[in-house]
């Protein structure tokens, strides 16, 4: 099974690429962030015509996390757990039925948190606690389980092009740092950094300053996999070459292949 997560930055700036890719790269599930679309509005009709089951929370003009699927799932849910008062649409879960039980997949989109010096950067470590939480609590079922999307976390120094450039940033914080290998020590994999250590392998490329010709990027688009998934991950990849069509997102598709 391909699982794939992709900043979308936009859906109806990117429908013709969205579409264009999903025939190229024929995946079996799909989890989009930055889809900037109520759920109403969101351009379904085209990506149902290719067979696909479309999830989404949405909200108006920012933000927006989906799920796309060749399989019907038997539960979603909406909305990160731990904050009520939280209407930011950055979180949905899809649970499908695989041969010898359930695959749980997410599609998050990690709060930025730049200025630091604001309210943002509280609010995204703050989330990512929540995220910690959950995931925590998902790990007691003992089920495949993939935490796919935008992370907004520069996880080490080879992770980015030029350490000194990013110090500072939200992205990059220690604390942010600290809060992502929290995640990982609670038994979670890096599913790209499982099978490939190599640098300049970045997910993301600002559309500022050449950054892109220039291959001056960062990884931030991470699938982190439960153990259940983890010992099922075969392959990771990154479909680089998306960032060279027309009217690109700034962020790649990454891939892996689960044995389910």
């Amino acid at each position: 099974m391909k699982i794939v997560t992709w900043n979308i930055n936009g859906i109806k700036a990117r429908i013709e690429n969205l579409l264009a890719w999903l025939k190229e790269s024929d995946p079996d599930i799909v989890c989009l962030q930055e889809i900037k679309s109520v759920d109403e509005g969101f351009l379904r009709l085209e990506i149902e015509a290719m067979g696909y089951h479309v999830e989404t929370h949405g909200q108006k003009g920012f933000n927006g996390v989906a799920i796309l699927s060749k399989q019907s799932p038997d539960e979603v849910n909406r909305g990160l757990p731990g904050d009520d008062s939280d209407e930011q649409a950055r979180f949905i879960e899809a649970v499908f039925s695989v041969d010898g039980g359930v695959l749980r997949v997410v599609s998050l989109y990690l709060p930025n948190g730049n200025p630091v010096d604001t309210p943002k950067f509280a609010y995204k470590l703050a989330w990512m606690q929540r995220l910690e939480a959950f995931a925590a609590e998902r790990l007691t079922l003992e089920e495949p389980l993939v935490l796919a999307g935008d992370y907004n976390v520069i996880p080490e120094p080879i992770d980015c092009h030029d350490p000194k450039v990013w110090e500072g940033d939200a992205l990059f914080r220690p604390e942010t740092r600290t809060a992502f290998r929290r995640l990982e020590n609670l038994g979670f994999t890096d599913a790209l950094r499982a099978v490939n250590d190599r640098p300049e392998t970045y997910t993301f490329w600002d559309y500022q300053a050449g950054a892109w010709p220039k291959n001056n990027g960062i990884r931030i688009d991470h699938l982190m996999l439960s153990p259940e998934a983890a010992i099922l991950l075969q392959s990771a990849e990154v479909e680089k070459h998306v960032r060279g069509w027309e009217k690109p997102s700034d962020h790649v598709p990454v891939a892996i292949s689960l044995a389910v």
